[in-house]
């Protein structure tokens, strides 16, 4: 008896570094670095435990042909919050999107160069807003380059677009509907984060240890093959979530810090086909700190 491989429900959600290369020159393509630098906060009383810089520095010193670069930390968060990454205003992201130089009739490819995780993000964004001619570049700036493929130090910027927001309901959960979400057996709460925080065995990082009552972990670096970068194929990322209990579930929630780590887990069921994902934005950011909130460890 022969099986037949599994591929991605929506395989047009992801670009292979050979597709990307031979059509570098085509007019309607846009591709941007979405990088953003996370270490730990030299600060040991602050709320946040990690701090973030801009990739545009890195972006500076070599970039895939063409690309243009998108601050996640700038016009892309909601500047007026003292949680970075949060959603902005519907307007605030559309209006940078289109300064970006992204159009309604544009392709759009996006990718990192420190970490999977920064297009998966800005991938949710736009998917946020009904924009669906959007992949992420598979293994991003790490396999590009270690295919010696081409790069460039010259900057690039896209003229300004026309960009139509087309608000799509469910992308989001808020603090209220995953406390909602615990106990009910048609919805599953996944953790984005790695295993050790998800226990409580890393201590406490956000205001406690531990996680979400009754939420379940699947990390966001487990979903990446550790040596090219590259998402794990469609059996390998069913067989992650399954094993969770995502067949079924009504809804799934999945959080993280900030939102962040989470939209990769978010991208990777969009890949699998499921369409009833929705990223907690504001996270461990602020259930961590919010002790009327239930969490446990172990």
């Amino acid at each position: 008896m022969t099986t037949t491989k599994q591929t991605y429900k929506y395989s047009e959600y992801l670009v292979e570094t050979e597709w990307l290369e031979a059509h570098l020159e085509d007019s309607n393509l846009l591709i941007f670095d979405c990088t953003v630098s996370a270490r730990p906060n030299p600060d040991k009383n602050a709320k946040f435990p990690f701090a973030f810089t801009n990739g545009i520095t890195n972006f500076g010193e070599g970039h895939i042909p063409g690309a243009g670069f998108l601050d996640l930390l700038g016009n892309l968060s909601d500047r007026t919050s003292e949680l970075p990454f949060l959603m902005p205003p519907d307007q605030q992201l559309t209006n940078a999107f289109a300064k970006a130089g992204i159009s309604d009739d544009k392709r759009v490819v996006l990718y990192g160069t420190t970490d999977p995780v920064w297009a998966a993000r800005v991938w949710w964004m736009l998917r946020s807003l009904g924009f669906k001619n959007v992949a992420v570049l598979n293994g991003g700036w790490r396999k590009w380059s270690a295919e010696e493929r081409p790069t460039s130090t010259k900057a690039c910027t896209y003229s300004p677009g026309l960009f139509t927001a087309r608000a799509q309901p469910g992308c989001f959960a808020s603090k209220e509907d995953v406390l909602a979400a615990i106990g009910k057996k048609d919805v599953r709460t996944i953790n984005a984060l790695p295993s050790v925080m998800h226990s409580g065995e890393g201590g406490p990082v956000f205001g406690r240890k531990g996680r979400i009552a009754g939420s379940v972990n699947v990390p966001f670096a487990s979903l990446h093959d550790p040596d090219t970068g590259a998402y794990f194929t469609a059996d390998q990322l069913q067989r992650k979530f399954q094993a969770v209990g995502v067949e079924g579930a009504k809804q799934i929630i999945v959080y993280c810090g900030s939102g962040i780590a989470a939209s990769n887990d978010a991208f990777a069921l969009a890949l699998l086909g499921y369409d009833n994902v929705a990223v907690y934005d504001k996270s461990m950011a602020e259930w961590g700190y919010d002790t009327s909130l239930p969490m446990e460890t172990g």
